[in-house]
């Protein structure tokens, strides 16, 4: 029986212990429902991380791995200037020439996180979330981490918008952490002057701000602590904090539907398919 490629999942950009106890965490999940795949998880663009996408690596080349498959844990790309998984793949197996590696596609807005974003910001409404009047009278901010690469933070208000779409929120607006225009307080701003009397709704609007990230970092807790302060000089409306993605099931199905997607890929551009994903040999820089 031929072993499958070992499958490394690539989270991005954290440095604290949270982080790395819910890649650990994720990727015990993804490993005990596919035993028969190799499974490793690390950060890139993290110097510092206590869970150093180089240190999986070799983990998987210690082990036998002659192949892998990385699937970045990214909802958006990396933006100019930042380090990018090809190329930080190839850093890390520098040492180990025989290992061959392929980049699969990144989550992005698909529906099954979504759906998982929908259902974080029902926990944070609680009983307030039961009605269509309740939903209508609600404003989402929707907020990335923001790069200098506008194509990166155009992710973010595609699903902003398809994170809208018959949910029966009054609308899904977009801010950022950091890098970008609008930030938290300016998105806030807008939510507030966009909110209305709803016919039929009891209580003023409200606003839920909901971090589009898997993971509750250093910049996750800057943006609850503007929040917070917005909040409390807007008496006015209600503002709900919502959480983070997370690693639960959904996020584990959807990483397993990339790697699944790049080795038939892998396997189509052996057989001369032009649109197969793009390999990286160990040394060598992005394509």
């Amino acid at each position: 029986m031929t072993t499958p490629p070992a499958l490394l999942i690539a989270g991005h950009g954290a440095r604290d212990d949270d982080a790395a106890e819910a890649l650990r965490a994720l990727v015990r999940a993804v490993g005990e429902r596919h035993p028969e795949v190799p499974v490793a998880g690390g950060f890139f663009g993290a110097p510092g991380s206590p869970m150093p996408l180089a240190g999986a690596v070799d983990g998987l080349a210690g082990q036998g791995v002659t192949e892998l498959v990385a699937v970045p844990l990214l909802l958006a790309p990396t933006g100019a200037g930042t380090e990018t998984l090809p190329a930080a793949l190839a850093r890390a197996a520098a040492g180990h020439p025989d290992l061959r590696q392929v980049c699969a596609a990144a989550p992005g807005p698909d529906p099954r996180l979504l759906d998982v974003l929908e259902r974080r910001l029902e926990e944070a409404l609680g009983a307030g979330s039961r009605t269509p009047q309740d939903r209508a009278r609600t404003t989402v901010l929707l907020v990335g981490r923001g790069a200098s690469d506008p194509h990166a933070n155009a992710e973010v208000a595609r699903a902003a918008r398809l994170l809208w779409e018959g949910r029966g929120f009054a609308g899904v607006e977009t801010a950022f952490v950091g890098q970008t225009a609008p930030d938290v307080p300016a998105g806030l701003d807008r939510c507030r002057a966009l909110a209305g009397p709803v016919p039929g709704a009891a209580g003023p609007a409200r606003v839920v701000v909901l971090p589009y990230a898997f993971f509750a970092d250093g910049q996750v807790e800057r943006l609850w602590m503007q929040t917070e302060g917005w909040a409390a000089a807007h008496p006015d409306i209600e503002v709900f904090g919502a959480q983070v993605l997370g690693t639960g099931p959904e996020v584990a199905e959807v990483v397993v539907d990339r790697y699944r997607a790049a080795v038939a890929g892998d396997r189509a551009a052996d057989d001369g398919d032009p649109y197969g994903p793009a390999r990286v040999a160990a040394g060598a820089g992005e394509r």
